[in-house]
């Protein structure tokens, strides 16, 4: 999927990755064209969210390798909102402005421009007057506006979101698909985890299709196939949590 001569902004090579030994993705071969928008989809612990936590160095592989085009630093990473401290003490404006930590540093003040920038980017995701808030006492749309904030201040040419629209309501999911949207028109590369397979197809041109090994790849109506969805959910079901690395030799880049 990547045009002749241009460097993919993420290349997966023979890619194995897992826990304590056990494999949850198996062999995956494909490129994610610079500028692509992809969601990662498939039954519930198919792989999706270990994939991504690889690419953010918070697992290694267990065999195989991927390249990423411009490094870690390129990466803007939005995790599962289950996995965020809500009882952390800190308002609104603070979280967001973290999204500016590669440049004030951990110890940093903010410019002025850059507290101008904060509040561009909660007027952005529609949560202008919330700057004091405390994320505690937020909804979980909110919340996720706040992250989304958070993620525009990062500037990344890579987004890589998990379940971004999962337990939000139908507004926040329009508003965010729409941010989603813009950044892809303004030429960053997207890999998103998602579970409306509606909502992939409507907006989503390119996808993934793992069951704990890749089941398809490439643009949407092809790999959103009944044949293809049935197989994965045969792959998902027949899965052996205790099995060890298989060894076959790594197959040809998913079609």
């Amino acid at each position: 999927m990547t045009a002749t001569g241009t460097v993919p902004a993420v290349r997966f090579e023979n890619l194995t990755l897992g826990y304590d030994r056990h494999p949850a993705v198996h062999h995956l071969s494909c490129e994610i064209a610079s500028g692509a928008l992809v969601a990662v989809v498939g039954p519930n612990g198919a792989g999706k969210s270990t994939l991504l936590k690889a690419l953010v160095g918070e697992l290694s592989p267990l065999q195989g390798s991927f390249r990423l085009k411009n490094g870690r630093d390129g990466i803007a990473y939005l995790p599962q909102q289950s996995e965020l401290d809500r009882s952390f003490p800190v308002c609104v404006f603070d979280m967001v402005a973290m999204g500016l930590w590669r440049e004030i540093g951990a110890f940093g003040r903010l410019r002025r421009e850059q507290a101008q920038r904060v509040e561009a980017a909660l007027t952005a995701v529609g949560l202008s007057g919330f700057e004091s808030r405390q994320i505690g006492a937020l909804s979980g749309g909110q919340l996720q506006r706040a992250r989304f904030a958070r993620m525009m201040l990062q500037d990344a040419p890579l987004l890589l979101l998990d379940e971004p629209f999962n337990a939000i309501d139908a507004r926040t999911i329009e508003d965010l698909v729409a941010l989603v949207v813009g950044w892809h028109a303004e030429g960053r590369t997207i890999l998103a985890v998602l579970h409306n397979l509606e909502l992939v197809r409507r907006h989503f041109p390119d996808c993934l299709l793992l069951a704990r090994e890749p089941v398809g790849f490439g643009k949407t109506s092809d790999v959103l196939t009944p044949e293809r969805l049935a197989a994965a959910r045969r792959l998902a079901s027949e899965f052996d949590a205790a099995a060890g690395i298989c060894h076959r030799h790594p197959a040809a880049e998913v079609a």
